[in-house]
């Protein structure tokens, strides 16, 4: 009979050198079962349902962006958090996508077991086929605690990261809107 994911939990505090049945940890792998279930729900998700009733149609053809989206991720190689901030823009082409639903195709694919490069390109890839805009741009900001807590224990770097489709990836001002318009909060607008 196979073992249960708790079971598997406990056996790894105890080859870590842990006492499993101290007070503290009596309950740590259940804690740690629901934990990663949570962070990693986003395998069971389908970002093409979470978009179904949320493209309308427009006339409308400037530049749409939803930037300093929260991000909080998974590590694949050492299952250890990184986190940041997500900047996507996009320019119609006869149809945008609900507003709150570009947060949540971030969250789909940050809670996978993940690497910013390939996040980076599922976020922008899946808006571009669901609504094949004129082009799609999409920079990652983040902080990676493998870096932080072990190996080189860099504590004040960061990775940055894009993925340009489409106007975004061909016209060089188009690009250089979005970058101008996400870089530190300098905008023009005050809010």
């Amino acid at each position: 009979m196979a073992a249960s994911t708790t079971e598997l939990l406990r056996e790894l505090l105890v080859r870590l050198g842990e006492d499993a049945t101290r007070d503290g940890l009596l309950k740590t792998p259940e804690r740690m079962e629901k934990a990663l279930k949570y962070l990693t729900q986003g395998h069971k998700q389908n970002p093409d349902e979470i978009l179904k009733g949320a493209l309308f149609e427009v006339t409308y053809d400037e530049m749409v962006i939803v930037k300093d989206i929260e991000m909080f991720s998974l590590c694949e190689h050492h299952i250890l958090p990184f986190f940041g901030k997500v900047h996507v823009a996009y320019i119609p082409n006869g149809r945008v996508i609900g507003l709150s639903k570009i947060p949540r195709i971030v969250d789909v694919f940050a809670r996978r077991l993940q690497i910013q490069e390939r996040l980076t390109v599922e976020i922008a890839e899946t808006i571009q086929r669901a609504i094949e805009p004129q082009g799609v741009g999409v920079v990652i900001e983040a902080r990676h605690l493998c870096v932080m807590m072990r190996g080189v224990e860099k504590q004040h770097s960061s990775a940055v990261t894009s993925h340009m489709l489409g106007s975004f990836r061909t016209a060089e001002k188009t690009r250089e809107e979005f970058l101008s318009l996400i870089r530190n909060g300098k905008n023009g607008y005050s809010f």
